[in-house]
């Protein structure tokens, strides 16, 4: 069979699998006919931060700050995410694009491959570290292979993923109920071994607290920095802007902040010297610590559902991304960057989840802060006209290269909100010069 004959074959599978399924409008804006329900939109947003990855990143932050400036850091990093991605995602929803597609006018019609590009895997790390979180925790807890744990969880997000939106909904519908219930549970119990004064005494590990306010909203910011910059990818299909913000509130600063809390009370409560929330001291293990058959196997289950939901929003992300910069279908990218996810994850690459959050803290936020200022600023309504823009690179390299001072010359400041104000202010400026350069120029 000939190669046209191949790609003819493949390009109407994919058309057969996206009539059934529903189109993902990969390379075009959604319609408003096509756009879901403001309900669907929520529980896609309200799925992904409500995790125990999330409960696990409260507890590193109780462990280093004490439980006080812990909770300051929890509510001021995730208003400060509701109001960076609620911006973002009004973009995506009022013109329906995915974040490729607004990338494309503010970076350039080529110029967006590095942006779309470099977020586009960091997701695909994302899916990687959850789905090796997964493995691990499971194969530590049961004596279950770890490679193989690993894989089944890696398939089974696939799945989840090649259904595409709808498949995100019903993994929030699965998930969401499990953790509300489990996790309010796990805190509330763990809690009743102390008093609400101790909890709220905590000092931190060993009576220490050894992070400052700014790299505990660094570690808030960036757990979802990059998910939250390709926002469209999800508000695209909002019915409305109402819709849009609701959605986006959900998920921050409601959804963050409860798994977070879940985390910080439990690790407060129990106060364990030396605790490590990437070991079994989280909620997975403190319900397996209860020696309870019936709930050893709910755990196992929620565990699945629970980072099935992070892991298939994040594939999802580096697919679509990925799917607009080849010029491919988002199921085809679902399915080879989760092969490789897994092939990631069973190297064990969650091992390096701190790392991970700073390298994020440096280069994400001005991204997003980039396409901020040019779509509500500077050019609203503009469209993919040239294919490189240089203003737009040059204040993403100027902010990350202050972040990066920010990390090695003031550590406990944040460098994810230094990066995104910085590229922010110097993207604007740059206009601003430009343009009073233009007038001079004009002849009158």
């Amino acid at each position: 069979m000939s190669s046209e004959a191949n790609s003819g074959l493949v390009h109407q599978t994919e058309g057969q699998i996206d009539d059934l399924l529903g189109h993902e409008f990969e390379h075009e804006p959604v319609p408003i006919s096509a756009r879901r329900s403001a309900f669907s939109v929520t529980m896609v947003w309200l799925g992904f931060p409500m995790i125990i990855t999330g409960a696990m990143t409260g507890s590193l932050l109780v462990l280093g700050m004490g439980f006080k400036n812990a909770l300051v850091a929890m509510i001021i990093g995730n208003l400060i995410m509701f109001a960076y991605v609620g911006a973002l995602g009004l973009i995506g929803t009022r013109r329906g694009m995915n974040f490729a597609l607004i990338a494309s006018i503010v970076f350039g019609k080529k110029g967006y491959v590095l942006a779309s590009g470099l977020l586009s895997t960091l997701l695909l790390g994302w899916y990687a570290v959850q789905t090796g979180i997964t493995g691990a925790l499971i194969s530590s807890t049961y004596g279950l292979n770890y490679v193989a744990m690993t894989i089944v969880a890696g398939v089974l997000y696939i799945g989840i993923t090649f259904v595409g939106v709808k498949g995100l909904h019903y993994i929030g519908l699965a998930s969401v109920p499990l953790f509300v219930v489990l996790g309010l549970w796990v805190a509330a119990d763990a809690a009743s071994t102390t008093t609400a004064a101790a909890i709220f005494s905590y000092a931190g590990n060993n009576g220490v607290a050894s992070m400052s306010m700014g790299v505990g909203l660094t570690v808030v910011l960036a757990l979802f920095i990059d998910a939250g910059t390709v926002t469209a990818d999800f508000n695209r299909w909002a019915p409305s802007p109402r819709a849009s913000l609701f959605a986006t509130f959900s998920a921050f600063p409601f959804a963050n902040l409860v798994a977070m809390l879940v985390g910080g009370v439990m690790t407060a409560a129990l106060a364990v010297p030396n605790a490590n929330p990437f070991g079994v001291d989280n909620m997975f293990g403190y319900m397996n610590g209860k020696q309870l058959t019936w709930l050893s196997i709910l755990a196992f289950i929620f565990l699945y559902a629970n980072l099935g939901s992070v892991c298939s929003h994040c594939l999802y992300n580096a697919a679509t991304g990925w799917s607009r910069i080849l010029g491919t279908n988002m199921r085809l990218m679902a399915v080879i960057l989760g092969a490789i996810g897994i092939v990631v994850a069973a190297g064990n690459v969650w091992a390096f989840f701190i790392q991970w959050l700073s390298l994020l803290g440096i280069l994400v936020p001005p991204i997003g802060a980039i396409i901020l200022v040019d779509q509500y600023l500077l050019r609203t309504g503009a469209r993919a006209d040239l294919d490189w823009r240089a203003k737009p690179f040059i204040a993403w390299g100027i902010g990350s290269l202050c972040a990066f001072a920010v990390e090695n010359l003031m550590p406990g400041l944040s460098t994810a909100i230094s990066a995104a104000l910085v590229a922010g202010i110097v993207y604007g400026a740059i206009a601003r010069v430009e343009s009073s350069t233009e007038k001079v120029a004009r002849p009158a």
